[in-house]
């Protein structure tokens, strides 16, 4: 189920976005219509699957601490790591969303 929910939000992204993507450059690109609709959905898909991968390192990394209290130490750094590579990602499409809005 949450695999098939993925590649219609895949397929939905990749439909909405590329128009955009392949428009002409010049005075009637920077007055696309759609160029804020594909940043807010750029965006809001970014948080939406950085925050369930988060969760996910969340939960296996507490799973981890539960099981066996004294691998803490070496659990949590590279938790932390991931944390931020995944935040990093969500931030990067903010960027591009706004970069995108401003061209």
């Amino acid at each position: 189920m949450i695999r098939k929910t993925w590649t219609t939000l895949t397929a939905l992204t990749v439909l909405l976005t590329s128009a955009s993507a392949f428009a002409e450059e010049g005075a009637a690109a920077s007055h696309d219509p759609y160029a804020s609709l594909a940043a807010a959905l750029a965006i809001g898909l970014a948080a939406f699957g950085g925050s369930l991968a988060q969760a996910k390192v969340g939960a296996a990394a507490l799973d981890g601490i539960a099981r066996n209290p004294s691998a803490q130490g070496k659990i949590f750094v590279p938790m932390i790591i991931g944390l931020a590579l995944i935040e990093s990602l969500v931030l990067y499409a903010f960027v591009i969303a706004f970069v995108k809005i401003q061209l």
